[in-house]
């Protein structure tokens, strides 16, 4: 094993454990404030806040944060095609609201690395 593949394999190691982090924290958000979440969406569309994201155990839990999150941190696109209610955003707490942004970049960024970490790792360009 070169120097290149140790430290390209430990950095895996590393956005592993980010993962999940990220992972535990969705998990959390979704038991403990999944509810509140739900309450500041309701003149949104459905697709956002389903029941069965909230009624479907843990992978539920993880879909309504993300759903969430993903409005959150992109809200042109539904704000554009009407699926979600400016008052809506305005009214989620503003520490819920940074929380779910910041937990969507960091899930962006975890898959990226990981895309950018396997591409190296399979291209051979480590060997060499």
């Amino acid at each position: 094993m070169t120097t290149a593949e140790f430290i390209v394999g430990s950095l895996s190691g590393v956005v592993i454990v980010a993962l999940f982090i990220c992972i535990g924290i969705t998990l959390y958000l979704g038991y403990f404030q999944g509810e509140q979440m739900c309450e500041h969406f309701k003149n949104s569309s459905s697709i956002i806040t389903s029941a069965t994201h909230k009624h479907s155990g843990p992978y539920g839990k993880m879909q309504l944060v993300g759903g969430i999150s993903f409005v959150l941190t992109f809200p042109r696109f539904f704000l554009k095609h009407g699926i979600v209610n400016a008052q809506d955003i305005e009214n989620l707490p503003i520490d819920l609201r940074r929380k779910l942004i910041a937990l969507q970049w960091c899930f962006i960024t975890v898959f990226s690395s990981m895309v950018i970490l396997a591409s190296l790792w399979t291209s051979g360009v480590l060997r060499h």
